[in-house]
């Protein structure tokens, strides 16, 4: 899926992972952030995070993405909620991103641990920017039950891009962190992630016949909600897990 789909797709969602706000309160709160936290979150989508933890927390820090759309999106929030001083938004590539080493007290990448071709990987980009005793955060699906063949690619994920909770923790622990923590979406926080997208892409389609991308959208659209419904929501969990560097 192009990056435009996703700026489609996601066009009415603030979070663009499958938590909602109070589970984004819950991540500052357990991630002991606070007045004077220093925050680096690569592929911030639309800086929902770095925003509300300035706001709610007193913290402030940088956000990076790809997308111009939700870079700008990601500068409106941060205008709206009064927070434009300590959140700073960068658009461009999260993987060649050249944080200041040592410079923060969290540094987070929320589901697109592709930055770094999987956890390992992105781990690596994050650890460098953390100081002493600071924490790396990272948003990753897993498998809540053994999917039955045919259930991965149906979801448009090879066998071996997620593994198990436990298996989660092996590649954590593989990767040179500690687990210190979690929170993880639910069945709710999955449904409002994932059944947004239906109403947001069916409003897009119906305003845009024309559109290059049409067919594309409305082979996305049918696709990804019988996907959910059949497979994902059973069998797909998420969640940020709250490292160290060991």
């Amino acid at each position: 899926m192009s990056l435009r789909h996703h700026e489609i797709a996601e066009a009415g969602h603030r979070i663009l992972n499958p938590l909602v706000e109070s589970q984004l309160r819950l991540l500052g709160e357990v991630s002991r952030v606070g007045r004077g936290t220093r925050v680096l979150d690569l592929a911030c989508g639309k800086g929902e995070m770095l925003c509300r933890w300035a706001d709610w927390f007193g913290a402030s820090g940088i956000g990076v993405d790809l997308s111009h759309v939700f870079a700008a999106a990601a500068r409106a929030r941060a205008e709206e909620l009064g927070v434009a001083d300590r959140v700073t938004i960068v658009q461009g590539d999260a993987a060649a991103y050249p944080a200041e080493p040592g410079a923060f007290h969290v540094a987070s990448c929320l589901g697109a641990t592709w930055i770094g071709d999987g956890i390992a990987g992105t781990i690596d980009l994050l650890r460098v920017a953390v100081r002493p005793g600071g924490l790396i955060l990272v948003g990753e699906p897993f498998w809540l039950e053994a999917p039955p063949p045919g259930a991965a690619a149906a979801l448009g994920l090879a066998d071996e891009d997620y593994v198990s909770l436990a298996g989660t923790l092996d590649r954590l622990d593989a990767a040179g962190v500690e687990l210190v923590e979690m929170v993880l979406a639910n069945p709710d926080s999955w449904d409002r992630y994932e059944a947004a997208h239906w109403w947001t892409i069916a409003d897009w389609l119906a305003a845009n016949p024309d559109d290059p991308d049409h067919a594309a959208m409305r082979r996305f659209l049918d696709q990804e909600r019988r996907a959910y419904l059949a497979w994902g929501r059973r069998y797909l969990g998420w969640g940020v897990f709250v490292t160290r560097p060991r």
